[in-house]
Formats: C-alpha cells, sequence, structure tokens
C-alpha cells in the first residue's frame, strides 16, 4: 500500500503549491477515496485569497469522486460499499449526530458552516487520495450510465444550487429571483422550478449564461447592466416583490437586493460565498 501521495496545498494566503504527504488512514466510520476527476471551484479561490483567514499546508479541494481505496470497519460492516466502488462525495460532509445535524441543518455540523470540512476544517480532495469522514452518509454509488467528469458536478454546484432551491421555501406557484447565473446559480433555477416556482426571474449580464438561464427554467431576465435590477424585480412582480429569493454570488450588493426586492414573509436563501476574499471589481458581473 502506498505510503506517500501528491496534494495542491495552500501555503498562505495567496499561496498555492504541489507538495507531499501521507496518504491518509480511515478511523471505524471512515474512507479514503482514491481520486479519479476533481473540480476547480471559484471558493478555491477566494479561500486562497484569504476569505476563511491564512491556510498553511491544507489541501484544496472540495469537488471530486474516485474509487474506494480504503474502508473503516464499521463502514465494512454496513456492507454498504466496497473496495474499489466508484464514489461521489458531497462538497459538505456532515457528521449527522450533533444536535445542528439532527434539527435539520447538516451544513451547520457542529457549528456555523461545520458542514462544509474540505479545505475549511480538514484536507481537501485536490489529492490522489482523500479522507470522507462517516463515510456511510457521505458516500454516494455512481450509476455506471454516467461518467466520472459528470459524477464530479453533482458534488457542489447541483447541490448547493438545489438545496438553495429547497431552503427558499417557494410557494408551488410562487415567484422566485435567482441572483446570478453561474453554474450554482443555473441550478439553483433548475432547482426553483422542481420546486414549482410559478415565475423564476434571473439576474445576470453575460450573454452565454443569459442563455443558459433561460434554457434551464428563467421566465425573465433581468439585466443589471442596462437596469437596476431592484425596480425590473418590482415592476414584474406588480410591486408586490418575490415570495422568494437565492442569492448566488456572495456579493453585498446583491444580498441587499435580495432584501430589497423579497416581500413580507418571504424567503431569502443565501448560498454565495461571502468573505474577506472576494474581489469587490467582480461583484455583479455574474462571475
Amino acid at each position: 500500500m502506498r505510503e506517500m501521495m501528491k496534494c495542491f496545498v495552500m501555503h498562505g494566503i495567496g499561496k498555492v503549491g504541489v507538495t507531499e504527504k501521507p496518504v491518509p488512514r480511515p478511523g471505524p466510520n471512515d474512507a479514503i477515496i482514491r481520486t479519479t476527476a476533481s473540480l476547480i471551484c471559484t471558493s478555491d479561490t477566494h479561500t486562497v485569497a484569504g476569505a476563511i483567514g491564512d491556510r498553511h499546508g491544507l489541501t484544496l479541494g472540495h469537488e471530486a469522486v474516485g474509487v474506494v481505496h480504503e474502508l473503516g470497519e464499521l463502514v465494512v460492516a454496513s456492507g454498504l460499499f466496497k473496495v474499489g466502488q466508484r464514489v461521489a462525495i458531497s462538497a459538505i460532509t456532515p457528521c449527522y449526530s450533533c444536535d445542528n445535524c439532527q434539527r435539520g441543518y447538516p451544513s451547520q455540523c457542529g457549528g456555523m458552516l461545520g458542514g462544509w470540512k474540505f479545505a475549511n476544517l480538514k484536507d481537501g480532495s485536490m489529492a490522489e487520495y482523500f479522507h470522507v469522514n462517516n463515510a456511510v452518509a457521505n458516500l454516494a454509488p455512481i450509476p455506471d450510465g454516467l461518467t466520472d467528469e459528470q459524477a464530479a458536478y453533482c458534488c457542489d454546484m447541483l447541490s448547493t444550487g438545489f438545496i438553495g432551491a429547497e431552503f427558499a421555501n417557494i410557494p408551488i406557484g410562487g415567484s422566485v429571483a435567482v441572483f446570478a447565473q453561474g453554474p450554482v446559480g443555473l441550478m439553483a433555477t433548475v432547482g426553483a422550478r422542481l420546486c414549482g416556482a410559478g415565475l423564476v426571474i434571473g439576474v445576470e449580464s453575460m450573454p452565454g449564461r443569459i442563455a443558459l438561464a433561460r434554457k434551464f427554467g428563467c421566465d425573465a431576465i433581468v439585466d443589471f447592466t442596462k437596469e437596476d435590477p431592484v425596480e425590473a424585480i418590482m415592476k414584474l412582480t406588480g410591486g408586490q416583490g418575490v415570495d422568494s429569493s437565492i442569492e448566488a454570488l456572495g456579493s453585498q450588493k446583491t444580498f441587499t437586493a435580495c432584501v430589497k426586492v423579497t416581500r413580507p414573509g418571504g424567503t431569502i436563501s443565501n448560498i454565495g460565498y461571502h468573505g474577506d476574499g472576494d474581489t469587490p471589481s467582480r461583484a455583479w458581473n455574474g462571475a
């Protein structure tokens, strides 16, 4: 069995590189995955820029799929997974037993953002092998009909967009505004449709993303470079505002707009990455 592996790590704010670390070993409830496909998330660039503070030697990455390399004895005893099996792992890997998890908020496992462990609280998945806690709950078998590359897109952008729509509490036939139509925003748009939204408004300026937003379910698009999005959304809703709004960028400006366009008793779902690593000049550009 291999003892060392290559990893892509953060050496400090603004500093990254490839280094070697020991191949991790599983605890009784854990799994070690041999990485076959891994994606770079915009959140990784925010992290390197210092959004969650300085990190030294932390392996980056939280969107990866792979093959089961080693299992803890309790995972083996469950009979649900086996060595050599193709699996996907969510960017969020809660324990599912703490108070927040039991209350239905697994992304806040153990505390604020505690469900996000990869490249935050522990080494991430941009490595030849990576560790998965509470593997029975946090591994998902990849169907034979999906490639590893296709499955990797389910680990964060699809799941984050979907949970953003679920937490938005959109009434059946209700209205929702999705601010930014990047990968996560597009999946929030799809999720809003699946949740029964009757009016989906996308806020975006990039032509390619506007086209995708219409394809994936937006009834109306507000281009913030051509009109004020708050005024436009209020006009589209007859001055009432939307039942729900989803912030999918991570900008103070877009979050403030969500507050302004959401009607009394409505819900704001915040799935953007906010922090000191955000670049102000990118706000509102749909990036």
